[in-house]
């Protein structure tokens, strides 16, 4: 009795809350969710769902609503022989298909697992990893996509860019190339007030033209460098203020720059593909002349913001990364083998994210340089396992997932819908319907992909600009440019995934970010990209310029 009541007292109980196992919430989740599951689907949902060609949603072939879509998807034996009319088989097939309760039920479910997801990776009440399986196996449990579907969600371009370049930071790492790397990035920046008005200025103007993933999985394994090497210089451990100051500055300051260009992302593209079809093509030039203005002034918002938020909790004194890349690289060996075979990979890296964007998309390239560290010795399996933080790349996968069944079922749809029906009224008509539908984007785009976002309102909030007499331009670049918001969420965006998972202090590994830490600095840096594209940019210079 006595070895068992000892044992009782050395062993965690099962309710006892620990980091990535928190029982009383996942329980509280698990309630919420299935209260969820067993509620009706409200009636906009199911009229939503039996509406013919509905707004904002991508019927397939033959189809002219959303149960047609889902049924021929899910069932399209069945689906084939009612359209055909086949009267032999109608019976069975009336029992074998979807009816529009039974769809507006799987939208409706994809909703709640969205909230569940976001809910236990938001409080890790599971582990991340655990939480990215629980997201397929919810969507497989309730048949919302069949699982050969189920399996292509999880592994889109943007997912295996993710991994990829995460394996390529470790090589850049292992060979040194991130230090000589960070004395060309960093040489002039000599103070956090560098850092703040200077450099995330000069990022997010890249950003509007280059790749910001690329931008930001390129920075991170240098300033983490950076951060190692000034914590040493100064005698510190640890100086977490420091780290986010670093990490998430850089993560804000490239996502803001998505209004820069139409280069900037595919959320953009999408944009410029709405407006030819809705008769008001823009220009490359005419896009940069009411966005590129916004970008660099919000980039100063951010550093100042940044600066101010951080730099007083700072241990060291400040950071010199022009003083400590240069101390760094005297120290290295001369350039050459595999460090100089490294840099030649990451070259034609960049250049095959240029070239082969469209045909290969970012995923491509970043595999093919993956495979070839592997065929110069640069980096070993071993080296990749250690390295690469597989949850974050299943946490940006299962986001995948999610924003594919929330597409396909029209949840996405329904919640686009559903915001602009709590717009006020004034929100709805001229420049108060371009404030609003930029609210709408800005928390859409925290919860699916950019592009998703942007393709699932467009349809639906350029029309609205022709009903409140807005320009149609102002709406688009509006919707385009919140897209860029996607600041308070790890899934927002990819550029959150990677510093997320590259956010790791280079001797022990211990990450330095963790989800909250999104929430809590990336809310107010949201809420200041409204103030600004308000104030800047739609009261202030548009209203000099010609719609």
């Amino acid at each position: 009795m006595k070895d068992h009541r000892m044992m009782s007292q050395s062993e965690p109980g099962f309710w006892k809350n620990k980091p990535g196992y928190k029982p009383m919430l996942f329980v509280l989740a698990a309630v919420v969710f299935t209260v969820l599951v067993v509620l009706p689907p409200p009636q906009s949902m199911i009229d939503m769902v039996t509406k013919i060609s509905p707004p904002g949603y991508k019927l397939d072939k033959g189809c002219n609503t959303i149960v047609e879509t889902v049924n021929k998807k899910l069932n399209p034996k069945a689906f084939e022989e009612f359209k055909e009319g086949k009267t032999a088989a109608s019976e069975k097939n009336e029992h074998s298909l979807l009816d529009a309760q039974d769809v507006a039920k799987m939208a409706k479910v994809m909703i709640g697992i969205l909230l569940l997801a976001a809910f236990l990776w938001g409080t890790e009440a599971l582990p991340l990893g655990a939480t990215d399986i629980l997201v397929g196996v919810m969507i497989y449990l309730f048949a919302i996509l069949p699982i050969n579907d189920i399996s292509r969600a999880y592994m889109k371009d943007a997912v295996f860019f993710i991994f990829g370049i995460l394996a390529v930071a470790v090589g850049v790492a292992k060979t040194g190339l991130d230090k000589r790397i960070g004395l060309i990035l960093l040489s002039r920046i000599k103070s956090a007030k560098g850092f703040a008005f200077i450099f995330f200025p000069m990022l997010a103007i890249a950003a509007g033209f280059l790749s910001e993933h690329a931008l930001v999985a390129l920075l991170i394994p240098v300033l983490m460098g950076v951060y190692k090497t000034t914590c040493k210089m100064h005698g510190v451990k640890k100086d977490r203020a420091l780290a986010i100051f670093l990490l998430l500055g850089v993560c804000f300051a490239a996502n803001h720059g998505g209004p820069g260009s139409p280069a900037a992302g595919g959320r953009n593209a999408i944009m410029v593909g709405y407006l030819m079809e809705y008769g008001m093509p823009i220009t490359f030039l005419q896009w940069m002349k009411y966005g590129l203005p916004f970008v660099p002034f919000m980039a100063v918002v951010i550093g100042a913001y940044m600066y101010i938020r951080f730099r007083p909790k700072f241990k060291v004194p400040d950071v010199n990364p022009s003083e400590v890349v240069k101390a760094e690289v005297a120290n290295m060996p001369k350039f050459g083998g595999k460090e100089a075979s490294m840099a030649v990979i990451l070259v034609l890296l960049i250049i095959g994210w240029i070239v082969l964007g469209e045909e290969a998309g970012l995923g491509g390239p970043t595999l093919y340089a993956v495979a070839a560290m592997f065929i110069c010795r640069i980096v070993e399996w071993e080296d990749i396992q250690m390295g690469v933080a597989f949850d974050v790349v299943g946490l940006y996968a299962a986001a995948c997932a999610m924003g594919v069944g929330l597409k396909f079922t029209g949840g996405a749809l329904w919640l686009a819908q559903t915001f602009v029906g709590f717009l006020p009224d004034f929100m709805t008509r001229g420049d108060g319907l371009v404030m609003g539908v930029s609210l709408l984007t800005g928390i859409m785009t925290n919860f699916m992909s950019d592009g998703a976002t942007v393709a699932a309102l467009g349809p639906i909030v350029l029309p609205m600009a022709t009903l409140a007499n807005v320009s149609v331009w102002k709406v688009g670049l509006v919707t385009a440019f919140s897209s860029s918001f996607a600041n308070f969420l790890v899934v927002g965006t990819p550029n959150n995934a990677i510093a997320f998972g590259m956010g790791r202090d280079p001797e022990t590994g211990e990450r330095l970010l963790d989800v909250m830490d999104f929430v809590k600095y990336g809310l107010p840096v949201t809420i200041l990209a409204w103030l600004v594209l308000w104030g800047w940019a739609v009261f202030g210079y548009w209203k000099f310029l010609a719609w």
